[in-house]
């Protein structure tokens, strides 16, 4: 029977959930947003199976990727709606064209993230762009397996522990699939993204102290969102913004900006990049290092400029890492823009690939805090997130 001791000691991939044969274990949100397993011992039959498939408990070793590449998508609209070159996009767009599935995260109607699957290319746009909140796994291993099963090619995307749970959970090797994990920095709190929409948009007798790049401090009727943006690009990828678009109070327009931010003034992205909401388990990872098992690893090739000046555009730059030779096939059939890269480039920036985020000192206090999310930003987020920068920038001047 699972059973957590220590909330380090889950990664939330919901792989326990999911492959227990009488359905005895069930989510349960605490108090910092994060959702842990809890099972019935009393429908348990203790076969075994929740440890046996579980990230955190079994180990897997490091690797290095066979090829590394910078990358980009040439559709531009598709590159501008990306996080970083658009890479994604086309890998995915070329399992539909199989008759395949893709899975990724997407928003729900409530502006939460959740994870979910695409048999049309038109539906991969959902999947696209980052989304700075750990996405609720639901039965997608489940789905993904009987996709599988039926012989349909699948690729599935997430984060390094999720993928290295659906591994684990499949506990079996399917030719018929790809998987595609990203470098990750941390999952933040669905719960604090959830405080943070509550505070910023949904309750106007708690909107204080927002940014002037907003419209909402006009009006104290509750607007309708249409889209977010964690990564919007109209300032260029290297200075990106986050941008809330919807129908503000008393306009028809369904693409008003109601809120953009430089993300180092929003307060949810300071709280993300002070690394003081992310999951427990994030502090030491269990898949960092090539450890999750992925056949493609994607993510931002950021440090591009000095690396491969001739390359950047400041419009998107895809970092790919290919772990074996069936990735490695799959890629050379893209029609996308590549150029050869080193390991030691992509880890010299984006150091996350190997390494955990420390915990920060003042992560339980921001937790314990009842003041809105602007008001703890200001108290715990500053002097943290003004280092994390300081630390960027000799890792480029280092170079």
């Amino acid at each position: 029977m699972i059973l957590i001791q220590s909330k380090k000691d889950c990664c939330g991939c919901s792989a326990c959930v999911q492959i227990c044969p009488k359905n005895c274990i069930r989510w349960v949100e605490d108090s910092e947003g994060f959702s842990y397993p809890e099972a019935d011992p009393e429908s348990c039959i203790d076969c075994g199976l929740c440890e046996k498939i579980c990230p955190c408990i079994n180990a897997t070793r490091p690797r290095e990727p066979l090829q590394i590449y910078a990358a980009k998508n040439r559709n531009a609209q598709i590159r501008k709606e990306s996080s970083s070159g658009g890479i994604f996009t086309l890998l995915a767009a070329k399992v539909i064209d199989e008759g395949g599935v893709v899975f990724g995260a997407r928003f729900d109607s409530n502006w939460e993230v959740l994870h979910d699957y695409t048999e049309t290319v038109d539906g991969l746009s959902s999947f696209r762009g980052s989304k700075y909140v750990q996405s609720y796994i639901g039965d997608t291993y489940k789905q993904a397996k009987l996709f599988l099963e039926q012989g349909r090619r699948v690729l599935y995307s997430g984060t390094p522990c999720q993928i290295k749970g659906l591994r684990l959970y499949l506990r079996k090797k399917y030719d018929n699939l790809m998987t595609v994990d990203f470098i990750c920095h941390g999952v933040p709190s669905p719960g604090v993204w959830r405080q943070y929409l509550d505070e910023t948009f949904r309750k106007p007798d708690r909107r204080e102290g927002h940014g002037k790049n907003t419209v909402l401090s006009s009006s104290k009727a509750i607007p309708v969102i249409t889209g977010i943006s964690f990564r919007d690009k109209k300032l260029g990828w290297k200075k990106y913004s986050f941008v809330v678009r919807g129908m503000s109070a008393g306009k028809a327009d369904k693409n008003s900006v109601l809120l953009s931010d430089i993300y180092l003034n929003n307060p949810f992205m300071q709280a993300f990049l002070s690394d003081l909401i992310l999951r427990p388990s994030c502090y030491c990872c269990q898949a960092k290092g090539g450890r999750s098992g992925s056949d493609i690893t994607i993510a931002d090739f950021w440090g591009i400029q000095n690396v491969l000046p001739k390359f950047d555009d400041d419009k998107g730059v895809s970092a790919i890492l290919i772990n074996n030779k069936c990735a490695a096939e799959q890629l050379s059939n893209l029609e996308c823009d590549l150029i050869s890269a080193s390991y030691d480039d992509i880890v010299h920036y984006n150091p996350s690939l190997e390494k955990s985020v420390k915990l920060p000192q003042k992560r339980n206090s921001f937790f314990a805090d009842a003041n809105l999310i602007n008001e703890k930003v200001r108290k715990y987020c500053r002097k943290s997130l003004y280092a994390k920068i300081l630390s960027f920038a000799s890792r480029v001047l280092r170079f």
